[in-house]
């Protein structure tokens, strides 16, 4: 058997490993990121100019970036999207989307129940609760404030 220190093992990791160009990287997930948030507002601005109210106008663009992002993920287009976005693909809603279908399709050779939902939902779950949790944290100091 063969052993190898921790200093070799970290000398061996860093040589394997490419440097990612941070700089290129971030303005990368700034322009897909910006561009993303920037497609949602025009599907706010052409769902409002048919004739829908704001905040329904607001609730059709975010469902229209879902089931886009949806689409996108279950063809295989959004994980190349998000090869070059990086980062910029994780803006909440596309993001959260694309987990859970990914996940949803990685599992689904394990059946609808114990694959599919169970697997989806180890993903969302933590996502809901935190969401959720926060958002009764930031409603007690709302009201304590008020």
């Amino acid at each position: 058997m063969m052993s190898v220190s921790k200093k070799e093992y970290a000398e061996m990791t860093k040589k394997a490993s490419p440097n990612s160009p941070v700089f290129l990287d971030c303005v990368k997930a700034f322009v897909f990121g910006g561009a993303i948030c920037a497609f949602a507002e025009g599907l706010f601005s052409l769902f409002t100019n048919m004739g829908l109210s704001e905040k329904s106008g607001r609730s059709a663009a975010m469902i229209a970036i879902i089931v886009i992002t949806a689409l996108l993920t279950a063809i295989g287009v959004f994980d190349i999207i998000a090869k070059h976005a990086g980062a910029g693909t994780a803006v909440p809603i596309s993001g959260f989307a694309n987990s859970i279908v990914a996940t949803a399709l990685e599992f689904q050779t394990e059946g609808r129940i114990l694959g599919t939902a169970a697997q989806m939902f180890s993903i969302a779950g933590p996502v809901i609760v935190f969401g959720c949790s926060s958002a009764a944290v930031y409603g007690v100091i709302y009201w304590l404030i008020m």
